[in-house]
């Protein structure tokens, strides 16, 4: 679709419909109680005709951004709930958790979840990563009683950090791309800011916001939990396998991308057309899921002489029938998002803000942190605060490290000050279970400690590099 003109409205009533529209949102949501599927329709129709978009060509404006968002999210989300239910049903998960318990202890138990959700999170999207961690967070969090809060908050920022700092995520990536810097050093330079950045911002912020939530009860999103005996219960060993083959094909797809842009491989090499093919995240979350229903399902009752039948079939529905709302949901934050991308908000308020002579570093940040707050997208928001800051970068002679760190400034800029435009917000608050406003006081705000304390040490190598 092609970009809309809007001159006809100044900025400052630009910002003022944006405000007004995301105020309306919230009443609507919080006190009319109106499904948010529908009210970010409403309010996203009624946004793109304040904002002058033409009466004719709103609905396409809203059409184009929620096939996009559903586009994106729906495989993701249907193969990881899938994956993440035949996990949970045949006890994969209680496996897990009982290994998780005997080798870190109950005490530490949000600390081992965090952990394995940095690990999991490093290849993998954050929406997909993180639905295949929640059966095991689920279990534990069920077992180990007391609030869910304290079991899914300190993942939440695993997945967040890991998201917005790091390649091969896309946010980052694509700034680095642009940017011109070094992956490898980025993905060094990202540890180094990204590890404390998730302790000192994500862990330990995520647990001092749970304890504001002392009884947050566990969601059955995925099925009323069940006891399976352990006789019945999968190997661990299988279950690794399952949970390791999508981390496996998507580094070999990173890897195979990696070497074909630095042209040790050529475009036409078998192995890299393969790994685009199978390391396609989707791809991966599919064939794992076919892999779990064999593996975990298909052999074991066969084995015990128990019917397959349609109740593989039946699972596989139960699966799919919860996440459909939240696609939905996610679908329409990201056609709310769309229109305030049209409007140009963001554009126009991160031109001025790179106009006004402020350290390189902080205009990264801030530019980006506005193409964020306006349209909601990570991923948008970071390749274009790259794209603007980059012929600085470039005529300023700067070290690979000043380079990686300022990418890593502008993936930080993109996890924070997430709202009612963002897709993310919509898909984590309705798998955990959160109202709008729980939504707010917690992914929202772990989001922008991230946010603030990444930009802050990137900041800082940014310095001493440059």
């Amino acid at each position: 679709m092609e970009e809309l003109v809007l001159a006809d409205r100044p900025v400052w009533l630009l910002l003022t419909i944006a405000v007004v529209a995301i105020v309306i949102l919230l009443v609507l949501i919080i006190k009319a109680r109106l499904h948010a599927f529908f009210s970010l329709l409403i309010v996203a129709v009624a946004t793109g005709l304040a904002a002058g978009i033409g009466v004719g060509d709103v609905i396409g404006v809203v059409i184009g951004g929620f096939s996009t968002t559903v586009g994106t999210v729906a495989l993701l989300v249907g193969f990881g709930a899938v994956l993440g239910r035949l996990i949970e049903t045949t006890g994969g998960a209680q496996v897990l958790a009982d290994k998780m318990l005997d080798t870190f202890g109950e005490q530490r138990a949000p600390l081992a979840l965090a952990v394995a959700s940095l690990f999991y999170g490093f290849p993998i999207f954050l929406d997909a990563g993180f639905i295949v961690m929640l059966p095991v967070i689920y279990t534990v969090a069920r077992r180990l009683g007391g609030s869910f809060m304290l079991y899914v908050l300190p993942s939440i920022a695993s997945f967040m950090m890991m998201h917005a700092l790091l390649p091969p995520h896309p946010g980052p990536t694509a700034a680095a791309t642009v940017m011109g810097a070094d992956i490898g050093l980025v993905v060094l330079v990202g540890l180094l800011i990204g590890l404390p950045t998730w302790y000192f911002g994500g862990y330990l912020v995520a647990r001092a916001i749970s304890k504001r939530f002392p009884n947050t009860p566990v969601p059955a999103l995925l099925g009323e939990p069940r006891t399976v005996p352990a006789d019945e219960r999968p190997a661990f060993g299988a279950i690794v396998l399952v949970l390791l083959l999508p981390l496996v094909l998507i580094f070999f797809n990173t890897a195979l991308s990696t070497l074909e842009a630095q042209g040790t491989v050529s475009a036409d090499n078998l192995a890299f057309e393969v790994s685009r093919l199978i390391g396609a995240t989707p791809v991966a979350l599919a064939l794992s899921a076919l892999l779990a229903m064999l593996l975990l399902y298909v052999i074991p009752r066969r084995r015990r002489g128990q019917p397959v039948g349609g109740l593989l079939e039946e699972l596989v529905d139960d699966a799919l029938a919860p996440v459909c709302s939240i696609i939905l949901i996610t679908g329409a934050g990201g056609a709310f998002g769309a229109i305030l991308t049209e409007t140009g908000i963001g554009t126009e308020v991160a031109d001025g803000l790179d106009a006004l002579g402020l350290p390189l570093i902080v205009a990264a940040y801030l530019v980006t942190m506005a193409m964020r707050i306006a349209q909601g997208s990570a991923t948008v928001a970071a390749t274009t605060g790259a794209s603007i800051m980059a012929p600085a970068i470039m005529a300023g002679d700067f070290n690979s490290i000043a380079v990686a760190a300022m990418v890593i400034t502008i993936g930080a800029a993109s996890i924070g000050w997430s709202h009612v435009n963002d897709s993310g917000f919509w898909l984590i608050g309705k798998f955990c279970g959160f109202d709008t406003v729980t939504t707010f006081k917690t992914w929202s705000v772990v989001g922008t400690t991230i946010s603030l304390v990444g930009f802050a040490l990137s900041a800082v190598v940014f310095v001493i590099a440059a």
